[in-house]
């Protein structure tokens, strides 16, 4: 029987897979890309846009990947395969496993500046961003700390190790964003920044805020690597997958509206630009945080709260190629995790190096983009949504949507009724979207 190795583990409950998988979606994405994002696409239209995308695109995508794990109670490698032995669909699956290893190797560089900044925040210092990323020694302790952390974790186990930290790290998330909420809107002149985040205007809608929009709802759900295909496997055939996936979507989201609720508020109370784009964190922000009141003390916060969300995605990661070494080559979990860490920290460490610490590295390669920068369209672009491309195709063609509908109804029998309308979703609505975003990022539109 599938899924009955002790090595692969299991959700002790509901409540654990959603703090997992809701821990995956939520990352730097939403804390750090989703504001300068919004910023650049004028705020809270854009906002009005993403939150259609998530749940016409996103949500269905979510849940075919979550009936493909579960059905088959393996990896993305291992439940192709399992459907469509020896065909050419495997690749989908092994293109997935590459995709997330590929991306940890430079999300976890990121993650450990953010690590790095906590600590940035509390000692008095000059030191620019910049010059902090091309610190060679820096980069590559705090790097090296980060893929350690994430190790340790995936180490424990599904229940003992993800589950388990999921529980502690998500609340502790969620109550340091109130936290931050709070004072942000209490500063002098911030109801400037909450008009721009929450009241929309419709005349700013057009092709690219809504191509935008797609992309951060696809991306920030961590949708398109079989990342949810191999959470998925470890659920209960008992529990509800259709009110697990509303769960996931809105926790992620809620995270991003909150990251956002607490940024624009900041950002107009303190004059600042919202449309200051990928250096809005690590360049804008210290410079803020130094003005306001108690400043220090809620940088400290800020990047603890930014560290967090980095950890709970790295783990799911880490998990996607361990579950793989796992379930497809037998390899007992505590060595498979060292095994995969390891060839992800030799691969992130060119990342590590590329902003300023290496000069052939951190010079422009194609179109102006570094080795670091290059990586991210590659990986975290290009690679994810053409995978969720074929994945979408292969769930709702090869193995079929009315198969992943029965999965998805067997916990929620009221789910048949909706079932014509999902596979409407998957079949067509789905593919030609993504399809749409994959053109988007050659500038074809």
């Amino acid at each position: 029987m599938p899924g009955q190795d002790n090595d692969r583990g299991q959700w002790s409950s509901k409540l654990g897979f959603i703090f997992a998988a809701a821990g995956s979606a939520i990352g730097l994405g939403n804390i750090w890309r989703f504001p300068y994002v919004t910023g650049l696409n004028g705020g809270a239209a854009f906002v009005f846009v993403y939150l259609l995308c998530v749940l016409v695109i996103g949500l269905p995508y979510l849940y075919a990947e979550l009936a493909l794990g579960r059905a088959i109670q393996k990896n993305p490698v291992g439940a192709i395969s399992s459907l469509r032995p020896k065909s050419g669909w495997i690749w989908v699956g092994g293109l997935g496993i590459v995709t997330g290893l590929f991306i940890l190797s430079y999300y976890a560089v990121i993650a450990g500046w953010t690590f790095g900044y906590i600590f940035k925040m509390m000692i008095p210092n000059e030191l620019s961003f910049g010059n902090f990323v091309a610190n060679p020694l820096l980069v590559s302790i705090l790097f090296s700390v980060f893929m350690l952390l994430t190790i340790l974790v995936v180490y424990g186990g599904v229940q003992g190790g993800i589950e388990k930290w999921a529980k502690i790290l998500m609340p502790i998330l969620f109550v340091l964003l109130i936290a931050l909420i709070v004072y942000s809107n209490l500063l002098p002149g911030s109801s400037r920044g909450l008009s721009f985040y929450l009241k929309p205007d419709f005349s700013k809608i057009n092709g690219s805020v809504i191509l935008a929009a797609l992309g951060q709802a696809f991306f920030s759900l961590s949708l398109g690597m079989g990342l949810m295909v191999t959470y998925g496997s470890y659920i209960s055939k008992s529990d509800n997958l259709i009110s697990s996936g509303i769960y996931v979507a809105l926790a992620d989201t809620a995270i991003a509206i909150m990251s956002g609720l607490i940024i624009f508020p900041a950002l107009f109370a303190m004059n600042q630009d919202p449309a200051a784009g990928p250096g809005l964190v690590f360049n804008v922000f210290p410079a803020i945080f130094k003005n306001m009141p108690f400043g220090i003390f809620v940088g400290v916060i800020f990047f603890i709260l930014l560290s967090i969300a980095a950890l709970t995605s790295t783990i799911s990661l880490l998990e996607v190629p361990t579950a793989f070494l796992v379930d497809e080559k037998g390899v007992a979990r505590k060595i498979a995790v060292w095994i995969v860490g390891i060839i992800v920290f030799v691969l992130g460490i060119p990342s590590a190096l590329s902003q300023g610490a290496v000069g052939w590295l951190s010079k422009p390669i194609i179109n102006g983009m570094e080795f670091l920068s290059l990586m991210d369209f590659i990986w975290g672009n290009l690679s994810l949504a053409f995978g969720a491309f074929l994945l979408s195709i292969f769930v709702g063609w090869v193995w079929g949507a009315k198969h992943a509908a029965k999965e998805l109804a067997m916990g929620n029998p009221g789910f048949v009724r909706w079932a014509p309308v999902w596979g409407f979703l998957i079949r067509f609505i789905c593919p030609i979207t993504i399809f749409i975003i994959l053109l988007n990022l050659f500038k074809i539109f």
